[in-house]
């Protein structure tokens, strides 16, 4: 029997007059997999920042593992990491330093550090400032801090941006791996992650309509 972990209800956003989205509601249990689709302007960042209580609703409720949020936010966070557009990186710091300053409140060791680059592709830069890294190897320093927060709940934010097709299908591995632990999901792509084993468990669909897509 699995657990729930974020249940949504009727979730509703607004910029100004403009509604980006409202009556939003999903369920999200331990394993599963969620996927937000959306032209671009539909509201799937804000959807996102608004699940990691980053920005406030106008409408709707949220919990994790049964407790309103943002009463809940402490151990929602202690389980949640989240990814967004912007890689977060400081451009001085090495990848090693960067996931030990990102991860402050229970710091990996070096050892541990230097196993979730091997694992993300990035054996042998470890020790080099972000700065001379691509856009796509610093994503892959963002992936390594994924591995290293422990998290159960994963919520990516276009996480194939700036990845080559080796880096989509680490992407995939990792979110497949992330599932078969236990863990779960949710993000948005404009492209089709290559998940070998499974499709999206649940997909909501953000437009000018209102509802959940089946």
């Amino acid at each position: 029997m699995t657990d729930t972990l974020i249940e949504a209800k009727d979730l509703c956003v607004s910029r100004g007059e403009l509604v980006l989205f409202a009556e939003r509601s999903f369920t999200l249990n331990e394993g599963e997999l969620f996927q937000l689709q959306g032209d671009n302007g539909s509201g799937k960042t804000t959807m996102l920042r608004a699940l990691c209580t980053l920005i406030p609703l106008d409408e709707g409720e949220l919990f994790w593992r049964g407790e309103q949020l943002p009463g809940a936010r402490d151990t929602y966070f202690d389980e949640m990491a989240f990814a967004g557009h912007t890689d977060g990186l400081k451009a001085g710091l090495t990848p090693v330093e960067n996931l030990k300053w990102c991860l402050t409140d229970a710091p990996p060791s070096v050892e541990a550090c230097i196993g979730a680059l091997e694992k993300t592709g990035l054996a042998g830069k470890e020790d080099l400032p972000c700065r001379v890294l691509s856009a796509g190897q610093r994503r892959r320093v963002v992936l390594a801090r994924l591995l290293l927060s422990k998290a159960v709940l994963w919520i990516l934010d276009e996480p194939l941006t700036a990845l080559d097709v080796s880096g989509r299908d680490l992407v995939a591995r990792l979110i497949e791996d992330h599932l078969a632990n236990g863990g779960s999901v949710i993000y948005s792509t404009h492209q089709p992650l290559p998940l070998t084993s499974r499709s999206a468990d649940q997909t909501l669909l953000l437009s000018d309509a209102v509802g959940l897509a089946n």
